[in-house]
């Protein structure tokens, strides 16, 4: 009997040996590791169709499992499949055959199906990674516990990190620091509590003041941020390109920018790596910004800057592309038209694009040309890139006084709009009347409401620059022209681009 056993488990042996089955290899070793409680007899029953039976025996119990009380007990259960005969063997081929490759297409799916699915998660992360988005302090609340002193106008800055650079000079490093002498903190002294948006922040640098000639900045009932040159190298980064557009104040924005991201007080708004020696003499430190000696020395484009001097540039490489198309009346030649469309692209880019206008005083002030002129390069730069604004919807405002074909309501569009600054005492005589105090906040209100209709933000300058040092009454030295680039750069800090 014993003899005859034997040789039958040899025979199945040989029909099913694990060298020609190796989904048996398999299911051994999956009982092996998953340990004989996990099994019942009914298992072993099915199991022994397909492996033969010392084989499931000794996986289950051991080298010693045919003597087990365990095994016997198996042995003595009748219900159980008997040796495979031939139709058990014929089964069991089939079996092997079909499981063997079912195994194999199975796990080819698995394994597409993970690498899928690795790929997607990385492919969103790296994303999510790459898509510019604000500061944490912008996007969640942080509470306020100032120091409240008693009957001061102003209470000290919130001891929180991203305030920091706000109360020290951030100046300290910069290339001429001791030689121009001018400190940051004597551009802009911090205060709480700080603005927490757009509106407020436009509404609160517009209608500031100074606590004397030439003194620091306030705004008016919340502050604005002075940041760092690595803040700002990563607020502009944020953007596919910042265009400025308009006249020679523009064109000081754009030159004031330059100063921080290249930590240079001396020439930072100049094209000094082509200088003459007396063009250094007469364009350093507050003369930069002399239209009369330095006005074709400005730099008008950040990618200038990567070209001819790229060891001056602060920020990381190719993060930055900010530059000027100077339009500074209207009607607008065609030509300065074609500039405009060269800078957009027909097709959505990968970060936003961001716009801020000036004009005013080349059309003398006068309201309609002014609207002219920005309804046309809004016109213009939409039908370049419709993408901008992809809505042919107008306002849902029934209001006229604020509804506007060119308010659209989709898209993410940012635009800014700067009115011109307050005349100095040195304004020709001929140009006081039409270009004075009155006029010019006459403008500036008025400008407000125009733009605002057409979708486009305000930030007023008279405030700021009313007791500011100024070359011929009109343009902005060193010091007030870094206020004034530093109030743009605080719109865009705040711009949403993470709907972009």
């Amino acid at each position: 009997m014993a003899n005859s056993t034997n040789t039958a488990n040899n025979e199945t042996s040989a029909v099913f040996g694990l060298d020609d089955a190796p989904h048996e290899s398999l299911i051994l070793t999956s009982l092996a590791e998953s340990g004989v409680d996990n099994f019942t007899v009914d298992n072993l029953k099915a199991l022994e169709g397909v492996i033969p039976k010392d084989q499931v025996l000794e996986t289950m119990f051991g080298p010693s499992g045919a003597h087990s009380v365990a095994s016997k007990l198996y042995e003595h259960d009748t219900s159980r499949p008997q040796s495979p005969g031939p139709q058990y063997q014929h089964q069991a081929s089939n079996r092997q055959h079909r499981s063997g490759g079912s195994l194999m297409r199975r796990r080819i799916s698995f394994v597409i199906v993970a690498a899928v699915m690795i790929m997607f998660f990385f492919g969103l992360r790296l994303f999510n990674a790459e898509a510019p988005r604000r500061p944490a302090y912008l996007t969640e609340v942080f509470p306020y516990n100032g120091t409240a002193l008693p009957n001061a106008a102003f209470q000290p800055p919130e001891m929180l990190a991203h305030r920091a650079p706000d109360t020290i000079d951030t100046f300290a490093n910069y290339k001429y620091r001791n030689t121009c002498d001018i400190s940051s903190l004597d551009l802009h002294a911090p205060f709480a509590p700080l603005c927490h948006d757009r509106k407020s922040v436009l509404t609160a640098m517009s209608s500031g003041g100074r606590v004397g000639n030439d003194a620091p900045y306030l705004p008016r009932g919340c502050d604005m941020r002075w940041f760092s040159t690595e803040e700002v190298c990563e607020i502009l980064g944020r953007f596919e390109k910042v265009i400025v557009v308009g006249d020679s104040m523009m064109r000081h924005v754009i030159g004031s920018i330059n100063v921080l991201i290249r930590k240079d007080l001396g020439y930072g708004a100049v094209t000094d790596w082509n200088f003459s020696p007396e063009e250094r003499r007469e364009c350093f430190c507050n003369y930069q910004f002399n239209v009369k000696a330095c006005s074709v020395q400005g730099i008008f484009k950040s990618s200038d800057v990567v070209k001819n001097d790229p060891e001056s540039l602060a920020c990381p490489a190719n993060t930055v592309n900010l530059m000027i198309e100077q339009m500074i009346r209207f009607p607008i030649p065609p030509e300065e038209l074609t500039r405009l469309r060269d800078q957009l692209p027909t097709t959505k880019p990968a970060r936003p694009y961001a716009f801020i206008y000036g004009h005013g005083l080349w059309n003398d002030l006068d309201l309609q040309a002014t609207v002219d002129w920005l309804d046309t390069i809004l016109d213009t730069t939409l039908a370049q890139a419709p993408w901008l604004s992809p809505s042919d919807k107008i306002s849902g405002s029934t209001s006229k006084s604020t509804t506007h074909e060119r308010k659209r309501e989709s898209g993410f569009w940012p635009r800014l709009f700067l009115t011109p600054n307050a005349p100095g005492f040195d304004k020709p005589d001929e140009w006081y009347m039409s270009q004075g105090h009155k006029a010019v906040g006459i403008f500036e209100t008025e400008c407000a409401i125009e733009v605002n209709r057409r979708g486009v933000e305000h930030l007023g300058t008279y405030n700021m620059s009313i007791q500011s040092n100024k070359y011929d009454g009109v343009h902005l030295d060193l010091k007030g022209n870094l206020i004034k680039g530093m109030m743009v750069l605080n719109w865009l800090n705040m711009l949403e681009v993470e709907k972009f």
